[in-house]
């Protein structure tokens, strides 16, 4: 599967899903449980290298300042929440993960405290599979590899956290004291 066909049936999906991340993932199922097995397993060798290529530390970071704080897992579930957003605001937080302060519902929750997370976007190649086959997804025989971290910070650094990532900082972190 190619990209722009990876990211065109998340856009249908959005299209289709009213917006709210759950019902992206379930119509981002549907939609792919309607293609070819093949084609499945090609969508699930792409979300992985969608998800390696945004494994990354300051994007983990501003899913920690956004969310008030991210596991592994929880990590793992924003950037699920990420890929419901569409192609142009995942590769902009890609490369520059202070940009989701510009994201209206990432400031209105800088008020609220809501998060963003998606966990059934991660297993959509899954259930597309199952339902398309009745089958498990097969296993794949050559994984992605997943970068090393080594350039991590202490997220609750809030002096780190104004300098990597500003706007963030900004709506999330109390402002110094006087």
């Amino acid at each position: 599967m190619r990209t722009d066909d990876f990211w065109q049936l998340i856009d249908r999906a959005r299209a289709g899903g009213g917006g709210e991340p759950g019902a992206v993932a379930a119509r981002a199922a549907a939609l792919l449980a309607e293609r070819d097995p093949a084609d499945i397993v090609g969508y699930a060798r792409h979300q992985q290298r969608v998800l390696a290529a945004s494994y990354r530390v300051d994007l983990w970071g501003a899913a920690y300042l956004i969310n008030g704080g991210a596991s592994d897992d929880g990590f793992e579930y924003f950037r699920g929440w990420l890929m419901t957003q569409g192609r142009e605001v995942f590769a902009r937080a890609v490369a520059d993960p202070d940009s989701l302060a510009e994201l209206p519902q990432v400031r209105a929750a800088s008020l609220s405290g809501e998060e963003f997370e998606c966990e059934e976007m991660l297993s959509v190649p899954w259930d597309a599979y199952r339902k398309a086959t009745a089958t498990d997804l097969p296993a794949d025989r050559d994984p992605v590899p997943v970068p090393d971290l080594n350039d991590f910070w202490d997220f609750d650094d809030e002096e780190e956290a104004r300098r990597r990532l500003p706007k963030l900082a900004a709506l999330f972190v109390e402002p110094p004291a006087e």
